[in-house]
């Protein structure tokens, strides 16, 4: 599968998320997630989450309930930080889903319905995972 390696995109830039109240928004991503505060407007701002930019922007389309598939964005957390922040969740937030795969994760709505997820690992640790059962039948590429 990882035979020929072409020029491509090199990572994520950043996620924009529509959100109807964008100081209720920042709140909740900088007082419950942690996340860093960058620009502020009238109709918007950007935060950081680690390496990740998050864009929040006000609109009058934003969703009234999650949507009701699996897609959501996952956040990393220190394993020495998940319980804190896990409690904090379950505090603010609806969960919308228990933890059935590798790892310590917690998966919660934002203010506006995203649906999101704290996880403790990386591809690496879950691709360990992968490799040591396979009972699941996930076929694992190797550089």
């Amino acid at each position: 599968m990882n035979e020929h390696k072409s020029a491509g995109v090199c990572g994520l830039n950043h996620i924009t998320l529509a959100v109807a109240d964008v100081q209720r928004s920042v709140t909740f991503y900088r007082d419950v997630l942690g996340c860093s505060v960058r620009a502020l407007w009238n109709d918007g701002a950007y935060l950081e989450a680690g390496t990740l930019w998050l864009c929040l922007s006000r609109d009058d389309l934003v969703r009234t309930s999650p949507h009701p598939d699996y897609t959501h964005f996952a956040f990393s957390v220190p394993d020495g930080e998940f319980a804190e922040i896990s409690a904090r969740l379950r505090e603010a937030c609806k969960v919308w889903k228990n933890n059935i795969s590798e790892g310590a994760s917690i998966y919660f709505l934002d203010p506006d319905g995203h649906k999101l997820e704290v996880h403790v690992g990386d591809i690496e640790t879950r691709l360990a995972h992968y490799r040591s059962d396979s009972s699941k039948g996930v076929q694992v590429f190797d550089d």
